[in-house]
C-alpha cells in the first residue's frame, strides 16, 4: 500500500484533520514512502484552507494543517490510491457509487480500522464548537493508530 486518501464532505475538517494526523503518525513510526492525501465529495470548498477551529485543534497537537487546500475528489483517484477511506456512511455511499463496481474494494470506512471502537463514523464537528474538533481528533488518532498497525503488517 503506498497511497491512502481520506475523504468527507467538504474536505475542510475531518478528511484534512486525518490527513495530518496520519501524516504525523507515520512519521512518528518512521515509515516512509505513503503518500497521504484527502479530498471531499462536495465542491464547496475547493481551494479553500482548512476550517480555522481545525487548524487551531490539529495546531494544539503539534499537527500542522495550514497549508493543505480542500480539492473534491476525481475520477483519476479511484486510480491513483489504493485506500480510499470515508469519514461516515453518507460518504462511503457516494464514493461507492463513484467508483464502479470494479475499484469499489478500495473504498472503505475509516473508523473500520478501529475495531474496538463503539462508533463506526467520525461526526463533521463543523456546526459544533471547537471542543468538536478535539472530540474529532481523539477519534482520528485511534483510527490512523489503527491505520498505520494494518499498513505495517500488510505485505
Amino acid at each position: 500500500m503506498n497511497k491512502v486518501l481520506f475523504v468527507c464532505l467538504g474536505n475542510i475538517c475531518r478528511s484534512a484533520m486525518a490527513e495530518g494526523v496520519c501524516r504525523a503518525e507515520l512519521s512518528r513510526r518512521g515509515i516512509d514512502g505513503i503518500i497521504v492525501d484527502s479530498a471531499g465529495t462536495s465542491d464547496w470548498h475547493i481551494g479553500d484552507a482548512p476550517d480555522a477551529r481545525a487548524i487551531e485543534a490539529a495546531r494544539r497537537r503539534d499537527i500542522d494543517i495550514a497549508g493543505q487546500k480542500a480539492r473534491q475528489i476525481c475520477d483519476g483517484d479511484f486510480d491513483e490510491f489504493d485506500l480510499i477511506l470515508a469519514m461516515d456512511g453518507s460518504n462511503l455511499a457516494k464514493l461507492r457509487a463513484a467508483a464502479g463496481e470494479h475499484r469499489r474494494g478500495k473504498v472503505r470506512l475509516f473508523l473500520d480500522f478501529a475495531r474496538d471502537l463503539a462508533v463506526r463514523e467520525v461526526a463533521d464537528p463543523y456546526y459544533g464548537g471547537a471542543d468538536g474538533f478535539d472530540d474529532t481528533l481523539d477519534l482520528l488518532d485511534i483510527g490512523v493508530r489503527a491505520l498505520a498497525d494494518h499498513i505495517v503488517t500488510t505485505p
